[in-house]
């Protein structure tokens, strides 16, 4: 067990039974009344946010958690097989643990997954993902409005918007966290 002075912004603590990474992590001394320590942490699984004040002497359980690269192969039903780099060992981490980037990710790319205790908390995609285009309506002439978009599916399924100029077999990067075209890739 460690003290609440002990905790940084980033960690991830055991905190009423669930895991909660820390945000923002501020020391107050108000006028005549004693310290303590204002926390805003979010619940790892669900996404809640929580607030909650710490003693300076309270104890808290710092969950030791191991954050590792990992190739991602394939898809299997409501996981995503994962090999580590090193050991060339494999694991199944849920899909929801990526977010909304699951749908941009590729056989071959490179994830971080973070374990606590043999079981898999957190999984990150790579910030943007290059797909190639597989299907998309061929552009109008004289339908150039300025920023004018039209729907596209890339490589992986994922239905993006792309500006006109973009052809079948182009190949786009887009930033996995929104769904949103970057740019073309040549």
């Amino acid at each position: 067990m460690a003290k609440a002075s002990d905790i940084k912004n980033g960690n991830i603590l055991r905190f009423n039974g669930e895991l909660i990474q820390v945000e923002e992590f501020i020391h107050r001394t108000p006028g005549n009344l004693r310290a303590f320590y204002q926390a805003r942490m979010r619940n790892v699984k669900t996404g809640k946010l929580v607030e909650y004040r710490f003693r300076t002497d309270e104890e808290v359980e710092i969950a030791r958690v191991e954050t590792t690269d990992y190739q991602y192969l394939y898809e299997d039903g409501n996981d995503l097989v994962v090999m580590d780099n090193a050991t060339f060992e494999q694991f199944n981490i849920p899909k929801f643990l990526f977010g909304p980037a699951v749908k941009f990710l590729k056989e071959g790319a490179n994830v971080i997954v973070a374990f606590e205790s043999d079981e898999p908390i957190m999984a990150k995609a790579p910030a943007s993902a290059e797909l190639e285009i597989t299907y998309t309506e061929p552009a109008v002439k004289g339908d150039t409005s300025t920023g004018a978009l039209k729907n596209a599916t890339v490589e992986t399924g994922a239905e993006i918007k792309v500006p006109l100029f973009i052809n079948l077999g182009d190949k786009v990067k887009v930033d996995t966290a929104t769904g949103s075209y970057v740019e073309r890739v040549k």
